[in-house]
């Protein structure tokens, strides 16, 4: 009982969150120098269009009218998020906003799910040994490794990654998501496609952030190892595979914490790593309405990824009772 009110005292604060982000924006987008809205529909009157015409173009791309009270411009708003409606882009008149975003995630998905899966198995892996070899030279060398990984700037890695296997070796291509000369489809020709234009950014997702999965694991390990049940465990003569799972499973619930808010982090883009890569997700998306002054598109990209990162955050209180069957007693 006590669960369910948490979760429910959890959801309502994604909601409230998500509609303080929102209104954020809103009043953001009116408080930027020369309010891109107004001047919107200043440049369609001087383009011939009727002070009315004007005021709908702007109210589709905007989501409210300029010109109406600051309650009716808020309110008009907010309905029209509550029907998913995110106006209509500037930089390509006529395309809804929700359509562009939507175009522009599953991409974000692929590199984001795929480099932190990736990460994160090989990455506690590797602290598992760091933290049981910890007083012998591997276990020194992996902990300086993941540090250094840890340290180094992604964009560095992108620019690197890009370099050294686009220029250097041409060994993937140096851009995109997948080649126009595939007709896209469930062939091998396409599928091969996707998965070489998305090697070098996954594995720059992947570098990123392995250090920090290394170092994070070693440190919940050593935590396990010091308590009293695991010395209890040994001196029973328990099996070493029965030992470890007891190890691992207590180990586990911080790094699924670290792990679900990463998650929803991840699904904002590595601005940088898609950047760098010319990779159509929501992170080159944002980029690109920063550079055409498209602020419909970076609102709804820019919400997006808070959504993202608030259900990432009620899953993971969703799934501790799975890894933790204590917490369902409580």
């Amino acid at each position: 009982m006590r669960l369910a009110r948490s979760l429910a005292v959890k959801l309502v604060t994604g909601l409230v969150m998500i509609w303080v982000v929102a209104s954020a924006t809103f009043f953001l987008v009116l408080d930027m120098p020369g309010n891109p809205a107004q001047a919107r529909e200043a440049q369609d009157v001087l383009h011939g269009m009727t002070p009315a015409q004007a005021q709908r173009e702007t109210a589709a791309m905007f989501g409210f009218v300029p010109k109406q009270p600051l309650a009716d411009q808020y309110g008009h708003y907010m309905w029209q998020l509550l029907h998913f409606n995110l106006g209509q882009s500037i930089a390509q008149e006529g395309t809804p906003v929700a359509h562009i975003v939507a175009s522009a995630f599953p991409w974000t998905v692929i590199l984001a799910l795929s480099g932190i899966l990736i990460s994160f198995l090989i990455g506690v892996s590797l602290g598992v040994v760091t933290a049981v070899k910890r007083s012998t030279r591997l276990g020194d060398a992996l902990t300086l490794g993941g540090a250094i990984v840890n340290g180094i700037p992604v964009f560095v890695i992108a620019i690197l990654l890009f370099y050294l296997f686009t220029t250097i070796w041409a060994l993937f291509p140096q851009g995109g998501n997948v080649s126009i000369t595939y007709t896209p489809g469930f062939n091998a020709g396409y599928l091969g496609s996707l998965v070489t234009h998305a090697v070098l950014p996954v594995t720059a997702y992947v570098l990123s952030i392995l250090g920090a999965w290394m170092l994070t694991t070693k440190a919940s390990v050593i935590s396990v190892l010091g308590d009293d049940f695991i010395l209890a465990a040994e001196l029973r003569g328990l099996r070493p595979l029965t030992v470890a799972r007891y190890i691992t499973r207590n180990a586990m619930l911080p790094l699924f914490t670290i792990l679900a808010i990463a998650l929803g982090l991840l699904f904002g883009g590595a601005i940088f790593i898609e950047d760098v890569f010319n990779y159509p997700g929501l992170g080159q998306l944002m980029i690109s309405s920063i550079a055409t002054k498209d602020f419909p598109v970076l609102d709804g990209a820019f919400l997006l990824i808070i959504v993202a990162v608030i259900a990432a955050n009620i899953l993971a209180d969703l799934t501790y009772p799975v890894i933790d069957p204590r917490i369902r007693r409580r």
